[in-house]
C-alpha cells in the first residue's frame, strides 16, 4: 500500500538499495552542515536597535526548525496549515513513510520552563484538528502518523537550541 503519500509527491530519504530509511540524502546533510541559521551567532535585535516582537521569535524558530527538520532527512510539505474549523499545524513533515505534524515552540529563556510545557491540551486538541483535516484531504487515515514537537531556545550571540520531541502526544 501507498499510503496515500503520491498525492503529496515522492518519498523522501532512500538507502542505496532504494528501500526507505536507509543513508541520510545529501540534500540532508547540505541542510544541517551549511545552514546559517543553524550554525550561527543569532541577533535578535533588528537593525535600528529594537528587540525582535515574540511574532518575529516565531518566524524565527519556525524557520530554524525546518532548516533542522531538513537536516534531519524530513521533507516538508507545508508549513502554517490552517484547517477551516480552527485547527493548525506549523509544520506538515514526512519521515520516511510516516507523517509528521509537527508544533514548534520558541524561547528566548527557558527560565519558565521547557517550550514542550506550552503545548497543553488545549494546544494540541487545535494542532489535531489541523492534522485531522489534513488527513482528511488526502482522503485516506490508513497512513502511518504522530505528533511532534520541534524546542528552539535563542539567545542573542548564540547558536540556537534545537530539540526534537518524536511522539510528543
Amino acid at each position: 500500500m501507498e499510503y496515500g503519500f503520491e498525492k503529496l509527491g515522492r518519498y523522501g530519504r532512500q538507502g542505496g538499495d532504494g528501500k526507505q530509511g536507509g543513508v541520510m540524502g545529501l540534500g540532508a546533510i547540505f541542510a544541517r552542515r551549511f545552514s546559517r541559521l543553524l550554525n550561527r551567532p543569532l541577533r535578535l535585535t533588528r537593525r535600528d536597535g529594537e528587540k525582535l516582537g515574540h511574532l518575529e521569535i516565531g518566524e524565527l524558530g519556525e524557520r530554524i526548525a525546518v532548516d533542522f527538520l531538513t537536516g534531519e532527512g524530513r521533507k516538508v510539505l507545508y508549513r502554517n496549515f490552517r484547517a477551516p474549523k480552527g485547527g493548525e499545524v506549523d509544520i506538515v513533515a514526512r519521515d520516511g513513510k510516516v507523517l509528521s505534524f509537527v508544533e514548534v515552540k520558541t524561547r528566548t529563556s527557558e527560565a519558565f520552563g521547557r517550550p514542550l510545557d506550552a503545548v497543553d491540551r488545549e494546544k494540541e486538541r487545535l494542532i489535531e484538528r489541523g492534522a485531522n483535516e489534513w488527513l482528511r484531504l488526502l482522503g485516506t487515515r490508513e497512513i502511518p502518523w504522530r505528533f511532534d514537537v520541534v524546542e528552539v531556545v535563542l539567545r542573542e550571540g548564540e547558536v540556537p537550541k534545537v530539540n526534537l520531541v518524536r511522539d510528543a502526544f
